[in-house]
């Protein structure tokens, strides 16, 4: 059923909060009349960060004007006459609306399409009989609905007695007055005298009135006073669920998303969290001002003026949380971040349409500090404004986008002029230092009642200077964003971590950055364990215990080798992601074995049986193992890896298929039915301007030992790799003829 339909069919407080998603900005009549249009448009596709895919949203917009000008058009007699002009009016307008900024109609479509499928989920989750949310809803997110219906009905609660109170208040001052001015005419009537009884018992009636009414206002008072004390203990608690818990838990999934894990999600549902909190602690912090204007409107001593400036002290605590909590950054800045090269990034604030922040646009600025500037922030310390570098493009003025109701400020074109680094310790290197950009600014609420300083703290960035770093920057940030724990101090890690922690943290980011689902296996995770540790055993339960330290990641190179194991594996990952991919998701790369495996494997299978196997002995290496019939003895050769360099002159397919001695991928598959349909197509042998074009083959001969390097493998140059001749002889300097072809 299309999205539109079951939208229509909402009821309640969900059809209210679907039909306030239209406006000016987008008329709900344009969502009906091309619902299955607008549904079937790329609106994800478009990446609303990147400034070059404006012309996508412009051509979405265009298209939809034509469709609006288009169904005008054909609008035919008396009924189609308004409906005519009204879409006609529709197309202007949003053609005036959006054509400046053509991102903005797809930043609201996107919010739209969102927040109605999200209501219709929920909707769906809702039981017939008693209203209530089924399995299907996650329990938390049913528990913290019902907590925010219990503080609806609490606030409700209390602004009811507060009415009374007023109302009781009101009563009492009128009544006392009356009655003072009743005493004071008797006291000057000429009879006054012979009534003195009388008006000293009229006069204690009146005392003792007074002094019941005022007791039952107090109590009045008080009853109000520790029902909104119990009410700001609920809104504290729900805020530490929603704040501490769960948007604690989508920064911890935007951490992990930076090594591949999954999208941290929408903070939709987290907005409309804090925007109820919002407006719920701003109802009840006006409850109490009120109650606070009585009390001075009619003093009474008693314990309840003290309780009002506690619960003024705490609900301003609890909103000065909330505001500063939920200034986030919802696009995290590059954490290997280049100097001298652009960079983009969003921050948001969750409550800002509710509390009317955008009435005033607050301005927000990015500065780069370091590690121990950053510590002393936290603790509050002076840093007297330091910094350590120069960020160009770094002040943003806050946009509130009226469609999805955000406040952000999208910093698109920053840019790191110069890095101020710190003295090192030890053996440290510069890929291992860490500095953080921190956001900062200024909200006014309830026109400057309250004036909130925020910041926030970007995740962990490593500055290089050159591409050359990139590799251990890289890993900095993987074991930081794997192993950091909440509310550290910044940015502390651990040294050592167990090689299950390691493993998962590996085959996520190999994963992600692979783009397959096939991930390490078992077998693949004890090849790594031996390698990391140099270990000879093959039990997955061994390494289960053993830990691994940051020193052995990245900073002590492997037994025999220049490079260390993090170096070699992130090699492994920029082969197969520019090369490989669509391989390994075949399963025709075996890759996580050493040469000795690989021999044990092919020994047993019939000869031209072959494997691909990652190099041991050089980063981001493949080599081809194969089983053949020696004068002597069967063998296992082991050609000289293959790197980018050579993928980039000829493909992995295509090798294969040039060499007719490698007949069949291990365990039993004809190579053909496994790489023919990533093979090149042949060429024909002229083309229309009469010159020959050169083809590149693979070519090895394997009759010979002399071709073997000192560890069995062939060395590729000493044999013939054509394509490297073909590109030396395309090199040379052109003669005027070719021989056997005329130019």
């Amino acid at each position: 059923m299309a999205l539109w339909i079951q939208a229509q069919q909402l009821q309640g407080d969900a059809l209210h909060q679907m039909q306030a998603l239209y406006g000016q900005h987008f008329p709900i009549e344009v969502r009906h009349y091309f619902a299955q249009w607008i549904e079937s448009q790329p609106w994800d596709a478009i990446d609303l960060e990147k400034q070059q895919e404006e012309f996508k949203a412009k051509r979405l917009l265009d298209s939809l004007i034509q469709e609006l000008q288009r169904k005008a058009e054909h609008q035919m007699g008396e009924d189609g006459f308004l409906l005519k002009i009204k879409l006609s009016h529709y197309a202007s307008q949003l053609k005036s609306t959006y054509d400046p900024c053509p991102m903005e109609l797809v930043r609201c479509i996107k919010h739209i399409l969102y927040t109605e499928q999200r209501l219709v989920q929920e909707a769906s989750n809702v039981s017939t009989s008693g209203g209530g949310l089924m399995d299907g809803t996650p329990q938390k997110y049913q528990q913290i609905n019902q907590v925010f219906e219990e503080l609806r009905v609490m606030t409700q609660d209390t602004e009811n007695d507060l009415r009374k109170l007023q109302h009781s208040q009101e009563y009492f001052i009128i009544q006392y007055q009356e009655n003072v001015l009743t005493l004071c005419y008797i006291c000057i009537s000429p009879a006054c005298c012979c009534r003195e009884a009388s008006l000293q018992s009229r006069k204690a009636t009146l005392e003792a009135w007074l002094t019941r009414e005022a007791n039952t206002l107090q109590e009045y008072r008080q009853d109000l006073a520790e029902k909104q004390q119990r009410t700001l203990a609920l809104l504290r608690k729900q805020q530490t669920v929603i704040v501490d818990d769960e948007l604690i838990q989508w920064k911890r999934r935007q951490q992990l998303a930076g090594n591949g894990g999954p999208s941290e999600g929408s903070l939709d549902i987290l907005q409309s969290w804090c925007e109820k909190l919002a407006d719920m602690i701003w109802q009840n912090r006006q409850q109490i001002r009120r109650v606070e204007h009585l009390t001075q409107q009619l003093p009474i001593p008693g314990p309840t003026e003290e309780l009002l400036k506690d619960l003024n002290a705490t609900v301003t605590d609890i909103i000065s949380a909330l505001v500063t909590s939920t200034f986030i950054i919802e696009k995290q800045p590059p954490q290997v971040l280049k100097t001298q090269t652009k960079f983009a990034t969003t921050v948001r604030l969750l409550v800002g349409g509710k509390l009317n922040v955008h009435m005033n646009p607050p301005q927000v600025k990015a500065t780069i500090i370091n590690e121990q500037q950053a510590k002393a922030l936290l603790k509050n310390e002076s840093t007297r404004n330091d910094s350590s570098g120069e960020i160009l493009n770094n002040n943003c003025v806050m946009e509130y986008h009226q469609a999805t109701g955000t406040l952000s400020a999208h910093f698109r074109n920053m840019s790191l002029k110069r890095i101020k680094r710190s003295d090192r310790r030890g053996a440290e290197s510069v890929t291992e230092e860490k500095f953080t950009v921190l956001f900062e600014s200024q909200f006014s609420v309830g026109g400057n009642e309250l004036v909130f300083h925020v910041k926030t703290l970007s995740l962990p960035v490593v500055v290089i200077v050159h591409g050359s770093q990139d590799n251990n920057a890289t890993a900095t940030v993987l074991w930081d964003n794997a192993f950091s724990e909440p509310g550290r101090v910044p940015f502390a890690v651990p040294d050592k971590v167990s090689w299950p922690q390691l493993c998962e943290a590996l085959n996520m980011k190999y994963k992600a950055e692979v783009q397959s689902d096939r991930g390490l296996s078992e077998e693949n995770l004890v090849f790594l364990a031996q390698k990391a540790f140099s270990s000879s055993s093959s039990s997955p339960e061994e390494y289960r215990s053993m830990t691994m330290t940051w020193s052995q990641f990245n900073r002590e190179s492997l037994p025999g080798r220049n490079f260390t194991f993090w170096q070699w594996f992130d090699g492994v990952i920029e082969l197969m992601k520019k090369h490989l991919k669509a391989h390994w998701n075949d399963g025709a790369i075996l890759g996580f074995l050493n040469k000795q495996q690989a021999q044990d494997m092919l020994l047993s299978k019939p000869n031209g049986t072959f494997l691909l196997r990652f190099s041991d002995s050089e980063i981001g290496g493949i080599t081809i193992a194969w089983v053949a019939e020696n004068p002597n003895k069967r063998m296992v050769w082991n050609l000289m890896p293959f790197t980018t360099k050579d993928f980039s002159i000829r493909s992995l397919a295509d090798r294969i298929s040039d060499l007719n001695h490698l007949l069949f991928l291990y365990p039993n598959q004809p190579k053909d039915e496994i790489f023919s349909r990533y093979c090149t197509p042949p060429n024909s042998k002229a083309v229309g301007d009469g010159y020959v074009k050169p083809e590149i083959k693979q070519v090895v001969k394997v009759d010979s030992d002399p071709m073997l390097d000192a560890e069995g493998e062939f060395d590729l140059d000493e044999t013939m790799d054509m394509a490297r001749q073909v590109e030396e002889f395309l090199r040379q300097p052109s003669e005027p003829q070719w021989t056997g072809q005329q130019s």
